[in-house]
């Protein structure tokens, strides 16, 4: 089974061709400042980047009929449940029209509809970021009409909370883990039987490299009294967190000075992990404490000084299990074939127009 995986982020393209589960070729391919500038929105980018996977294909000698399954990146849509649906007009138009936030995962579909619609191959995105599965009372917010939303790093955690429950010998079908992404953003799930019943999305839980995180809300005032609503949603998206303290987004060279002995880099990685560790245990009592495992994932992970601190705070609710960096271009391969073999079936997305 030859399978094509396509993860659009801001400015690559990541491709991978599979044959089953295993990685035959892996490419990052990069767009340039000058290339994504010809664009006036993330949809305008469709055509290059179908082009730019297509050279991919060229590269390695494979025409799309070749391959059996494509595979792309879910983006913001509507709610949804976790796992596959099948990509059709419908869930493109709803991403690259009416996506529930703008985003470059918008485009994994379109690309994926485009290279295989001719070729009557099957195409579906899997687990997307806005996969939602809260319980009604996860939903209050506090202020009529602005209900909390679902956005997680729903991929990479599923992904993980299935390695880990392999390794460890029990089932996500039966059992409560909680999983949390440390990366650019930092964003944790519930787990529960295999559904996400409640998050903690990185513009609500702890600050992040690039990220604010949970601004208080009088603070947020403050900040568009004095520079404007654009700053606010900038410094949730890009330059909040550690950027915005340090003047850097190099958590490796942050980290190296809170090593040596610099205070201030010791605080602000510190703060990180009080704050994951506080969300986590707020996660924890949705289940009355009831969690087989926590896990700590994303590239963030790697930092000793972050997941020993975390460790520290949260390991007398569960065992606490630190797997670094990310298996998304695994899991959406993994969704595909588990998808043609029937071991799971894909939904298909219904607009609420």
């Amino acid at each position: 089974m030859k399978i094509l995986v396509i993860n659009p982020g801001s400015t690559t393209t990541k491709v991978a061709l599979f044959e089953a589960l295993t990685l035959l070729k892996e490419k990052k391919i990069n767009h340039s400042n000058q290339e994504l500038a010809r664009f006036d929105s993330i949809g305008d980018q469709l055509d290059m980047r179908v082009e730019r996977v297509s050279e991919f294909l060229d590269e390695e000698g494979m025409n799309p009929s070749d391959l059996d399954v494509i595979v792309a990146r879910g983006g913001m849509l509507p709610p949804v449940r976790h796992g596959a649906y099948r990509v059709d007009e419908a869930l493109v138009e709803t991403l690259l029209e009416r996506p529930a936030e703008q985003h470059a995962s918008n485009l994994g579909a379109g690309i994926a509809f485009r290279l295989a619609r001719p070729h009557d191959i099957p195409a579906y995105i899997y687990d997307s970021v806005s996969v939602d599965e809260l319980e009604p009372v996860a939903r209050l917010s506090g202020v009529k009409g602005y209900d909390r939303r679902s956005f997680s790093h729903v991929l990479n955690t599923r992904a993980v909370a299935r390695e880990i429950a392999r390794q460890e010998g029990f089932d996500l079908e039966e059992t409560n883990v909680i999983v949390a992404h440390l990366g650019g953003g930092i964003s944790l799930n519930l787990q529960s039987n295999g559904s996400l019943i409640d998050v903690v999305s990185a513009d609500e839980g702890p600050y992040s490299t690039e990220r604010a995180g949970s601004l208080p809300v009088f603070s947020s005032v403050q900040i568009v009294k004095d520079q404007g609503v654009d700053a606010l949603y900038k410094y949730e998206t890009g330059l909040g967190g550690l950027l915005s303290y340090t003047g850097s987004n190099d958590a490796v060279a942050i980290e190296t000075r809170a090593l040596e002995g610099d205070e201030e880099s010791l605080l602000l990685y510190q703060g990180i992990a009080y704050q994951t560790a506080k969300a986590i245990g707020g996660l924890a009592t949705v289940v009355g404490g009831q969690v087989r495992a926590i896990i700590l994932t994303g590239g963030m992970a790697r930092s000793n000084l972050v997941t020993d601190a975390i460790k520290t705070s949260v390991a007398f609710i569960a065992p606490v299990y630190v797997y670094p960096g990310e298996l998304e271009m695994e899991a959406l391969a993994a969704g595909a074939w588990r998808v043609m073999r029937s071991e799971e079936e894909a939904r298909v997305f219904k607009p609420d127009r």
